[in-house]
């Protein structure tokens, strides 16, 4: 049986690809033991693929009161809203690792109202559904509900821009029909 395709696009060769590019996808590579297809989805479009790298790094590598596990919950419970089967399963993955418990990663991927989060965490999430699907929404009540668990604006807008960078990311994700790794099912179990 053939495998089926990782993009509905054309999907570069990494031995043709810009240095930067082919670097990053290769350290990519040594680190995970594979290359997530996203990484060869987007370097389709080379200026796109360095634009899109560097918005998630500057929004998922940063040190801060929100951790990496908690901006994996993000990206998980709103990709799940928005069908993203890519990101559900490529970030349901990571969140398993960073959070080092794939139960509450798959009950973030199902429903995040029913996961074993604390009430801080529900509220983060709520906001960030919000923000993911009824952005025009966002009041000064979503903001005070979020400081009154001690978000402070840093921070909510951190919720913000996660969640509205994976609703561009999911839409991408959706229109390539990109295909998550089978090795994301594994991991972190």
């Amino acid at each position: 049986m053939t495998k089926p395709a990782i993009s509905r696009f054309p999907v570069p060769e990494i031995a043709s690809l810009p240095d930067d590019i082919r670097t990053r996808i290769l350290a990519v590579q040594e680190k995970s033991g594979f290359v997530p297809n996203v990484f060869l989805t987007l370097a389709h479009r080379p200026d796109e693929f360095r634009a899109f790298f560097a918005y998630h790094d500057a929004l998922m590598d940063k040190p801060g009161p929100i951790t990496k596990a908690e901006r994996e919950m993000i990206v998980v419970a709103t990709s799940n809203a928005n069908q993203c089967q890519y990101c559900v399963i490529a970030h349901g993955a990571i969140l398993r690792i960073r959070a080092k418990n794939p139960l509450l990663a798959d009950q973030i991927a199902v429903n995040y109202r029913k996961a074993d989060i604390t009430p801080r965490q529900r509220a983060m999430l709520d906001f960030a559904m919000k923000v993911s699907a009824q952005a025009y929404e966002v009041g000064d009540t979503d903001i005070e509900t979020l400081k009154s668990h001690d978000f402070s604006e840093e921070d909510i807008w951190d919720i913000a821009a996660i969640a509205a960078f994976f609703g561009m990311s999911n839409r991408l994700a959706n229109v390539t029909s990109m295909r998550p790794n089978d090795e994301f099912y594994a991991m972190g179990r």
